[in-house]
């Protein structure tokens, strides 16, 4: 069944293992370890730390190529756009890496398999796992696919708006279709004050957008306007590619 399971994976990811205990180790989180002690792999965190080296090089390599004329600064915004847990968590949505992933009891209460950050994370640790099971041509093929859509976008963008944060984002979009500003709006607050979140909403001409949580203000509003991005894009409004300027936080 687990045999199975695991190439029903490999499909997906459009790569087969030599060595598939690589695989197995990717998937587990630490939290799995510490209640299976005698699980047969060992928890991610290794291959999570290769793999964010391996990704970084294989991005840097990419916008080098991409953009020859931008300047270091430039494409460090770049990639550090590529390289956020947001977009990696993003590329494991698309792959369905959450249902594969073996999480611990207390990791599987909390929805775990949803959290952009273990999502993120074991992606990173599959290609590191790619990398030791195939080399630096099979890592490399591995990361385009896995980004194809981020890349597709930075290809067609004479700048590309991937290192930008999402406020600076949908601030240029909103100016560029209706001549103003989102407007974030605290609607909720919630827990201890040593643990709160925030609930924001960020609306443009009055309609609400995008809805974000967070344990700061900031990082709420930074969160309602990737989901306002996001809902632009699905309905064909064009997001701006060319940003300016960034928003004030």
């Amino acid at each position: 069944m687990i045999t199975l399971a695991l190439e029903d994976l490999q499909a997906t990811l459009g790569y087969v293992f030599k060595e598939q205990g690589l695989l197995c180790e990717a998937l587990t989180h630490r939290s799995y370890s510490q209640t299976q002690p005698q699980a047969p792999s060992p928890h991610n965190e290794r291959l999570e730390f290769l793999g964010d080296a391996v990704l970084g090089l294989v991005v840097s390599e990419s916008i080098a190529a991409i953009f020859p004329s931008c300047t270091e600064g430039e494409l460090s915004k770049i990639k550090s756009g590529l390289i956020s847990r947001t977009t990696l968590a993003k590329a494991a949505g698309r792959l369905r890496l959450g249902q594969w992933l073996r999480l611990g009891r207390g990791e599987e209460v909390t929805k775990g398999r949803e959290k952009s950050s273990l999502l993120a994370n074991a992606l990173e640790a599959i290609i590191g796992a790619v990398y030791l099971d195939g080399g630096l041509t099979a890592v490399r093929s591995f990361i385009q696919k896995v980004l194809a859509t981020e890349f597709s976008v930075l290809r067609n963008s004479p700048v590309s708006s991937v290192g930008w944060d999402s406020k600076s984002r949908l601030q240029e979009w909103a100016h560029k279709q209706f001549g103003t500003s989102p407007q974030y709006r605290l609607f909720q607050e919630s827990g201890p004050d040593h643990q709160k979140v925030f609930a924001v909403t960020v609306e443009i001409q009055g309609k609400i957008m995008g809805q974000g949580e967070g344990r700061t203000k900031k990082e709420a509003e930074q969160r309602a306007a990737a989901q306002a991005i996001e809902q632009t894009s699905l309905e064909g409004s064009g997001e701006p590619r060319h940003p300016t300027k960034k928003s004030t936080d």
